[in-house]
């Protein structure tokens, strides 16, 4: 179990999936939401996990940041309810999906945003990595490079959707997107950085980074836990 030095006694409870289909991970998450509308006395909950290859659009996204034909494209392509414009998912990318009660937190969607950097920027910083935010922009940069993308929903001040951090994967994806509707600065991975490493071995300093800055206690989940069950 993953403590945070907070005095809060809020639990978040931690499910560390495998590689998981878009859609499948999308259900998964509405269900959480659904349920925590329902009764918001359920724990807050943080998945992490990674997908096959797809692109997702959020609402009002622009499609001339896409540098294919949505209709007759061979790529698996998601328009959904988050923020922010087109991004790429695929293994190699840890992706996390907080479930939290923000009236438990702060609400605030600014402050949400830049705590979800904040757990990133430390995440880099334990590997001696200096992570930067640029203003008026959403995600963390590293030496100019876009490493980590964020994009939420907020229903009731339940949170879905998330974070996506390039920790090793195959950037060629990339290339066919303009990512986030941000022309003029390209995106990078820690691999660039940090030859040799993995998502198994971020998703502990993630976890115990997420605890720190939201001052919760991580009660961790094995892969093989009911997802129908968190709460």
């Amino acid at each position: 179990m993953i403590r945070s030095s907070s005095l809060s006694h809020n639990r978040c409870l931690l499910y560390n999936a495998g590689l998981m289909p878009y859609l499948d991970a999308h259900q998964w998450q509405r269900s959480l939401l659904t349920e925590r509308i329902n009764d918001p006395s359920l724990d807050d909950v943080l998945i992490l996990l990674e997908h096959p290859p797809v692109y997702t659009l959020g609402q009002g996204s622009n499609p001339e940041f896409l540098k294919f034909e949505v209709d007759k494209s061979n790529f698996e392509v998601h328009k959904i309810e988050r923020g922010g414009e087109v991004t790429y998912h695929c293994p190699g990318q840890l992706v996390g999906y907080p479930i939290l009660n923000l009236q438990r937190h702060h609400k605030d969607l600014h402050w949400y945003l830049r705590q979800l950097e904040e757990v990133l920027i430390r995440v880099l910083a334990v590997y001696g990595l200096q992570g930067d935010r640029i203003p008026s922009l959403t995600g963390v940069w590293l030496e100019g490079r876009k490493v980590a993308a964020i994009g939420i929903k907020v229903s009731r001040w339940i949170t879905m959707h998330g974070f996506a951090l390039n920790v090793c994967p195959d950037m060629t994806g990339f290339e066919f997107i303009i990512p986030c509707g941000i022309a003029d600065k390209p995106v990078g991975s820690l691999a660039e950085w940090i030859p040799g490493i993995t998502c198994q071995e971020v998703r502990s300093v993630v976890a115990k980074c997420f605890a720190e800055v939201f001052g919760v206690e991580i009660v961790e989940f094995t892969q093989s836990s009911d997802s129908s069950k968190a709460g």
